[in-house]
């Protein structure tokens, strides 16, 4: 019986000769592919500017620094998401914050959120995450960011292909960022990219993934010594993306819109299959969901034992995420506690990913929530 994981790529032939081409090509990095492919992603958006890192958690970086953010600063994020959302805050030397979700929804309270900013820190940026692909609603986190003069970050990781408000998520915060790792929508092996409409941040990204080079003429502080000079402006990394991930990103995005539209069939016929099923509660659902994961809630005291039951069934599911603030060392530099965010504490007792990518045919679907179902009438 095969093994059924809570996600996985779908690579194509085309895929594998887009990567073969590169190889046999010119160049290796920061070569056409990467413009091509930041061009194409933009286009899909409806953006500006896309500018491609080398993972999602080095867009998140790239995203934090672009706003100025240092010590002294805070952002505030969601206590559901993956780490990397409130690590890039504190790569910055700022003060990760965080408010409490929304159980109808599972992404960050706009009124927990309302709650923290008021207490008074000095906010640089709000960071709403959509989470498993469910297009959080940002207009109470735009006007909160327009009353604190901060930036709006939405973390998008989950979401690439999904619709808000009937325009493709990616343009309606001042920067979003995006996730390829290969159980996300399309993949670059690893990868990431930030979406804005906005010049200026668009150059510090693309500086900041770069050492914090410039080779435009029109930004240089020193005479140049010759056509050769780069200058190092600020302190930068090497965040770049190659050209073997953005031939395979290109390739991949052809068939974004039909990865997504195989994600919600699958996840409506979860739906259908186990709706009404004794001690479980379905995801919540919104047009324009893009479904990366698909979390169900059983009862505390059965969590682990429906998981280990799926497991031995050959069935993966996984637990997306145990509440951020409350790991090791959230705790002991920031001083978060059990208690601290009832919603996500309780989400996090109860919830489970089932297996949800493009290859699952129908009885694969059949499969995974006829064990729920005999778990249940146990």
């Amino acid at each position: 019986m095969k093994t059924l994981s809570y996600g996985r790529q779908d690579i194509n032939d085309e895929d594998i000769q887009a990567v073969i081409d590169v190889l046999k090509g010119d160049w290796l990095t920061m070569g056409p592919k990467v413009a091509e492919f930041e061009e194409a992603l933009a286009s899909y958006a409806g953006v500006k500017h896309a500018v491609t890192f080398s993972s999602g958690t080095s867009a998140l970086h790239g995203a934090m620094f672009a706003t100025g953010m240092g010590a002294g600063d805070c952002a505030l994020t969601t206590p559901l998401t993956f780490i990397a959302t409130s690590n890039a805050i504190a790569y910055t030397g700022a003060t990760p914050l965080f408010a409490d979700i929304d159980p109808d929804t599972f992404c960050l309270s706009p009124e927990r959120a309302q709650e923290v900013i008021s207490t008074g820190h000095k906010l640089k940026a709000i960071v709403p995450v959509s989470f498993a692909g469910y297009p959080v609603d940002l207009k109470p986190f735009r006007e909160i960011a327009d009353k604190s003069g901060a930036y709006l970050i939405e973390d998008a990781s989950h979401s690439l292909g999904g619709d808000r408000d009937g325009q493709k998520i990616g343009a309606q915060a001042d920067m979003t960022t995006l996730s390829f790792h290969p159980v996300k929508h399309i993949t670059t092996a690893e990868g990431g990219a930030v979406l804005t409409d906005n010049d200026e941040l668009a150059k510090k990204l693309k500086m900041f993934r770069n050492h914090g080079q410039t080779r435009d003429k029109n930004e240089f502080v020193d005479e140049p010594a010759g056509p050769w000079h780069a200058e190092m402006q600020f302190l930068g990394y090497n965040y770049r993306l190659s050209e073997i991930s953005c031939a395979l990103g290109l390739s991949q995005l052809k068939r974004l819109d039909d990865f997504v539209a195989a994600r919600r069939k699958i996840a409506s016929r979860y739906r259908e299959l186990l709706d009404g099923v004794a001690g479980i509660e379905l995801p919540p659902h919104k047009d324009g969901h893009a479904y990366h994961l698909f979390v169900l809630r059983s009862e505390p005291e059965k969590h682990r034992e429906l998981f280990e039951y799926l497991c031995e069934r050959n069935i993966r599911p996984q637990v997306h995420y145990s509440p951020v603030p409350l790991n090791p060392y959230y705790r002991k530099t920031f001083g978060y506690k059990a208690g601290d965010f009832p919603e996500a504490e309780k989400y996090y007792s109860r919830a489970m990913s089932l297996p949800i990518f493009t290859q699952m045919n129908d009885d694969d679907v059949v499969r995974v929530a006829g064990a729920i179902k005999d778990f249940a009438s146990k």
